[in-house]
């Protein structure tokens, strides 16, 4: 089985849920060096590609029963939407015809919820709704496909809250762009497990499932969350539109790798929430944030206090 996006942070937990059905994987990587946590796993073959060249990826899939594309970018390196059209629709068609090519029979494809590709009101999600529809149009009879579409993803390495945390341990006062943003956090072990539950059932071909987990929060409560969980005491100022507008061109423009852009200010725009319970139609548990979160949040932190009390103990 192919995993385009197997080296990120969804698709090292897919791997490992695969692995455990006993699947072998072929993950394509630009640096096997900078993964070499995967290359200890049984089962999984790492490989130098690029993954846009069509002839690699057609070599890539040779002899893959499925192939999974979890390749997602919140950022790109310009500022006219050419890196996100890149990155999901035009890699989306080239999979396609790939399997197609190939004889590759499943295709399971990572989406994102409130994709659009006529009425997105980013390059992101407009470019996410434009790679279903390249999907769905390009498929056939002779390639079954799935997509999954969630909301923001949490876990232990994840890019938001553990974000948010390394913000609050620098900064004394907050500045948050679209505070009221609205989320429902999924885990990513059930994402990994909703992914792994479709692969071989034929009840899921064609389909698409919305993905969130049973709490729904704005991204301020997310933020205070992260603060509680830190045990800071740091003030969060929310910024009026206008305001958050510049914080959003100073993130994409000034400050070093993009950490904030208009895109993803303008992908705030539009609520994080689904309309059906995909998890619950692929008979998968949806697991809290305010559950998950305290396992990681400040585990850190925690430990080395614990290691400097025991030190001032041992002193005195």
């Amino acid at each position: 089985m192919l995993v385009l996006g197997g080296t990120g942070f969804v698709g090292r937990r897919l791997v490992q849920r695969l692995l455990d059905d006993g699947h072998d994987i072929r993950v394509p990587t630009r640096s096997r060096a900078r993964n070499r946590r995967l290359l200890v796993a049984p089962g999984v073959e790492l490989l130098e590609a690029d993954v846009h060249d069509d002839a690699r990826l057609r070599e890539l899939l040779d002899g893959c029963g499925a192939a999974i594309n979890l390749v997602g970018v919140l950022n790109e390196a310009g500022h006219d939407g050419a890196g996100f059209e890149r990155a999901h629709a035009e890699l989306t068609a080239k999979l396609v015809r790939a399997c197609l090519d190939v004889g590759v029979p499943r295709l399971l494809q990572m989406s994102a919820l409130k994709a659009d590709a006529d009425r997105g009101p980013s390059h992101y999600l407009r470019t996410k709704g434009r790679a279903e529809r390249l999907l769905v149009a390009g498929a056939s009879d002779a390639l079954a496909y799935t997509v999954f579409r969630p909301s923001v993803i949490f876990g232990a390495e994840d890019s938001l809250l553990n974000r948010f945390a390394a913000l609050l341990r620098v900064a004394p006062v907050l500045p948050l762009a679209g505070a009221d943003a609205r989320f429902a956090p999924v885990y990513v072990d059930d994402v990994a497990e909703a992914f792994a539950r479709a692969l071989a059932n034929p009840a899921t071909f064609g389909k698409t499932y919305e993905l969130c987990g049973p709490e729904i929060y704005s991204l301020q409560e997310i933020v205070r969350l992260v603060r509680t969980q830190l045990r800071l005491r740091r003030a969060i100022v929310t910024l009026p539109t206008w305001l958050g507008r510049i914080e959003a061109w100073l993130g994409e423009y000034v400050l070093p790798g993009k950490p904030f852009s208009r895109d993803n200010l303008a992908s705030l725009g539009v609520p994080s929430l689904c309309t059906s319970d995909g998890l619950a139609e692929l008979g998968v548990h949806a697991r809290a944030l305010s559950a998950i979160a305290p396992t990681y949040l400040g585990v850190g932190d925690r430990q080395r206090e614990l290691t400097r009390l025991r030190r001032s103990a041992g002193r005195g």
